[in-house]
């Protein structure tokens, strides 16, 4: 399938979502839009579309003339097997006693840890990134600190990862929920990959959205490694569906975003008990008052 970039570069956050905005309205809408901000301190954004077809020129140039925006630079993405190039560049990673890896590494797994298997596939969590390495670290770290989860759910739950990783450590079911359908067909493929099918149970949902979930409640331990916005939206809820004395733990966090985040948790009655951080993200561990 022919694949399509265009990308562009334009200073501030709010002129750089709106361009994004712009890009979901063409005729020939991208199938994906990405907004990221240039950490190199100039302020600048990148903003890029990705196209099925070639994206016509003279509609990007109106939109760039718009926005104030650099031309955007098309490029044609060759046809690779991304997910065999990303299993080749995946080395397994160790998070706290966690061992994740892929199935290409089985033979690196050590005797002495909780592995996880969890192939590069559509949905996010594969134990790379610092803020899935850094709950994983942060859900060790209460576990050795003598917490036993008895009813834990993991919002948002990507691969499942979390939640395998708590059905590790604590005998019991695992709640876990996504509101993409992509993302809960891959936790429950994981889950069984790992031998845990019948510990975790996968919804498809946004947030607490569901009566399963809400049934369960209130949870001793939440875990939500989403981002900052949809964590401080969730706030009242996690406050609600949270036991007295329970924990939650936070990523998806940018460091420079952690003092709202934690603000936000602060007026639904939980306390930090832990903020960590690996290269430039945050992880929360906070406890319901």
């Amino acid at each position: 399938m022919p694949t399509f970039t265009a990308l562009t570069t334009l200073a501030g956050k709010d002129a750089a979502e709106e361009l994004g905005l712009a890009l979901e309205n063409l005729d020939s809408a991208p199938y994906g839009i990405g907004v990221f901000e240039i950490e190199d301190g100039s302020g600048l954004y990148e903003v890029g579309g990705y196209f099925i077809d070639a994206p016509e020129e003279i509609a990007l140039l109106i939109l760039t003339t718009a926005y104030g925006a650099k031309p955007f630079v098309v490029s044609k993405v060759p046809d690779k097997d991304w997910v065999a190039e990303v299993r080749r560049e995946l080395a397994p990673v160790a998070a706290g006693r966690f061992f994740v890896y892929g199935a290409h590494d089985a033979d690196q797994v050590p005797d002495d840890c909780m592995p996880l298997l969890i192939e590069a596939a559509m949905a996010f969590g594969t134990g790379h990134h610092g803020t899935t390495k850094g709950c994983l670290t942060a859900l060790d770290t209460l576990s050795q600190q003598g917490f036993v989860g008895k009813n834990v759910i993991d919002v948002g739950c990507g691969t499942a990862v979390l939640a395998m990783g708590a059905a590790l450590l604590w005998p019991g079911k695992v709640l876990a929920s996504d509101i993409d359908e992509i993302a809960t067909e891959t936790s429950k493929a994981n889950a069984t990959a790992n031998n845990l099918g019948d510990r975790i149970d996968v919804v498809t949902c946004a947030g607490f959205d569901h009566p399963d979930l809400l049934a369960q409640a209130p949870y001793d331990l939440i875990l939500a490694n989403i981002l900052k916005g949809p964590l401080i939206a969730l706030a009242p809820d996690m406050g609600k569906n949270c036991a007295s004395g329970g924990h939650a733990i936070l990523s998806g966090i940018l460091n420079p975003q952690a003092e709202a985040v934690i603000e936000a948790y602060e007026d639904e009655s939980f306390e930090l008990i832990d903020h960590t951080k690996l290269g430039e993200w945050t992880t929360l561990t906070l406890r319901k008052a």
